[in-house]
């Protein structure tokens, strides 16, 4: 795993800690975060953007510096690398709604700054880098992260929403 990877997956542990007592979740920040594929039944829903409001207090300023840390850089065309998720997110979504691959899985997708993560449960393992692949082809993505499981007995690679959370 690279630096970035390893040092996202800090910060969402940060976050997943302070999700223990909380009983709203929200999508604060309007990430996109949808599901593609529905092929597992019993395949846990990924948390993907929804946080406490504590937690989008803390991560607001930081937000604000990564996003706009790739215009600054000259390595991003927009003003800030998060304005560019809306557009990724449709023409994933579009790629997934035309392709019939992946049916027997169950996938959600979450977009941050050019980042996509794929979560869910994937019924062959070797769709996971078919599916990266076609991930990554989209004009603009800048880093695919993906988190499958396909064995129900192994844990979950990502958090998922807890039972008793409130979402709005």
């Amino acid at each position: 795993m690279t630096r970035r990877t390893w040092a996202l997956i800090a910060i969402a542990s940060l976050g997943i800690s302070t999700l223990a007592h909380a009983d709203i979740l929200k999508n604060w920040f309007d990430d996109p975060f949808f599901q593609v594929r529905n092929g597992i039944a019993d395949c846990p829903t990924p948390l993907g953007p929804y946080t406490t409001e504590t937690v989008k207090k803390q991560e607001s300023h930081w937000r604000v510096e990564r996003g706009t840390s790739c215009w600054i850089a000259g390595k991003c065309r927009l003003p800030n690398s998060y304005y560019y998720d809306k557009d990724i997110a449709a023409a994933v979504k579009h790629t997934m709604d035309t392709t019939p691959a992946f049916q027997a899985d169950s996938i959600w997708l979450m977009f941050q700054r050019r980042f996509v993560w794929i979560e869910g449960c994937i019924a062959d393992p070797a769709d996971a880098e078919v599916l990266k692949a076609l991930v990554a082809a989209t004009p603009d993505v800048e880093e695919v992260i993906v988190h499958l499981r396909s064995n129900p007995q192994d844990p979950l690679p990502y958090p998922q929403i807890p039972a008793d959370a409130i979402l709005q």
